[in-house]
C-alpha cells in the first residue's frame, strides 16, 4: 500500500538529499476528495531564485489511486462495478500511471534576444535537458512574452516534462519505460496466458506484485538528480549563448 503522504515525503525527502531547495504546497478537494502536490525546486539561495531557474514539480491523487493502493489491480474493479474474476481489468495493462509534471521557468531577466537566437536557444534546452533526463518521457520547450513598450518580447524560457510512474501496473517495474514492441509481446504473452487459463477452467489472476514501496524511492531520487542537472544545464546554456558569449 502506497498513500499520497508516502509519495509527497519521498520526493520532499530526495529533494533534499540533492541539494534542491523545495517550496511544497498541498490542496485538496473536499466533494471529489482529489489531492494535488505542487512543489517548486530551485538551487541556491532563495533571494536570487527570481532570477535563476526554477522547477515546479506536481501531481494528482484521486481516489482511484487510493482504491488501487489499497487493493491493487482488483481495486480497478472495486471502484468500477462488482468483482469478477474473468473481467479484463484485473489482466490488463493499460492501468493508469501516476503522473508528475515537471515544468522549468528560465527568466531572461530583461535581456534581449533576437527570434533567431531564440529559436536556437529552445533547441539547445530541448536537446540538453532531454540527454539529462533519465526517467522523463517527453520535453517540450516553450517561451512566455510580455507587452513592454507596445512591444511582444520575451520574458522566459520554459520546459515541461512528464515521468509516468507505474505505481499501480501489473506487470511491476516491467512498465517503467516499456518501449511498444516490448509493451506488445507481453501483451501477446499475458493474452495467451489467459486463454489457456481459460481453457483449463482456472480463474487464477497473474498479476505481478509492483511493490513501489521497494523501488520507488530510488526512482525519485532518480528524478530529483535529472531536475538539478536539467536546472543547472538551463543556466548554463542561457550564459552561453547570450549575444555577448557567441
Amino acid at each position: 500500500m502506497l498513500t499520497y503522504e508516502e509519495v509527497a515525503g519521498l520526493f520532499l525527502k530526495s529533494a533534499a538529499s540533492n541539494a534542491l531547495v523545495a517550496h511544497p504546497e498541498h490542496w485538496q478537494n473536499a466533494r471529489s476528495l482529489e489531492r494535488e502536490f505542487a512543489c517548486t525546486c530551485h538551487t541556491g539561495s532563495c533571494e536570487e531564485a527570481e532570477q535563476r531557474c526554477a522547477c515546479t514539480v506536481s501531481f494528482g491523487w484521486s481516489t482511484l489511486d487510493t482504491a488501487l493502493s489499497i487493493e491493487g489491480p482488483a481495486g480497478i474493479c472495486d471502484f468500477f462495478h462488482e468483482p469478477d474474476q474473468n473481467c479484463l481489468h484485473l489482466h490488463t495493462h493499460a492501468v493508469p500511471p501516476l503522473v508528475i509534471d515537471l515544468s522549468y521557468v528560465l527568466p531572461l531577466n530583461g535581456i534581449s534576444i533576437t527570434e533567431e537566437m531564440l529559436l536556437t536557444l529552445t533547441q539547445t534546452l530541448r536537446l540538453h535537458a532531454s540527454e539529462h533526463s533519465r526517467r522523463t518521457n517527453e520535453t517540450r520547450p516553450g517561451v512566455t512574452m510580455v507587452l513592454h513598450e507596445g512591444r511582444l518580447q520575451a520574458d522566459a524560457l520554459t520546459l515541461q516534462q512528464r515521468v509516468e510512474l507505474p505505481i499501480w501496473h501489473p506487470a511491476g517495474m516491467h512498465g517503467l519505460h516499456e518501449g511498444l514492441e516490448e509493451y506488445a509481446r507481453r501483451l501477446r504473452e499475458r493474452q495467451k496466458q489467459i486463454a489457456q487459463n481459460s481453457e483449463e477452467d482456472d480463474s487464477s489472476i497473474v498479476a505481478d506484485d509492483p511493490r513501489p514501496e521497494d523501488w520507488l524511492p530510488q526512482v525519485m531520487d532518480d528524478v530529483c538528480q535529472d531536475i538539478l542537472q536539467v536546472i543547472e544545464t538551463l543556466d548554463a546554456a542561457l550564459s552561453y549563448n547570450m549575444p555577448g558569449n557567441v
